[in-house]
């Protein structure tokens, strides 16, 4: 354990910190599966409107609040774009 008061403060920091990204990581996790969900039961309107809420979220996360690195949200999103439009394009033929 840390003994400076300095370093006590950062422990109280980084664990305020790893409970409000865990916190975060689980709403992505949960947003993604939401919209994975839709795909699997063939609905490209539910999947859409589901996909636009996981995009916003997974934006501000990777890009405003740094609990991702901006790549890594954007390939999340990514990949989810592409589930989402090849399920479209099958519900339209």
């Amino acid at each position: 354990m840390a003994n400076h008061k300095s370093a006590l403060k950062r422990v109280r920091q980084n664990s305020k910190r790893r409970l409000r990204n865990r916190i975060r990581k689980t709403r992505i996790k949960n947003l993604t599966k939401a919209v994975e969900a839709a795909i699997a039961e063939k609905a490209p309107e539910l999947a859409m409107e589901r996909l636009r809420k996981a995009q916003s979220y997974i934006d501000k996360i990777g890009h405003k609040k740094g609990t991702l690195h901006r790549r890594t949200a954007s390939r999340k999103i990514s990949r989810l774009y592409r589930k989402v439009s090849s399920l479209v394009r099958a519900a339209e033929q």
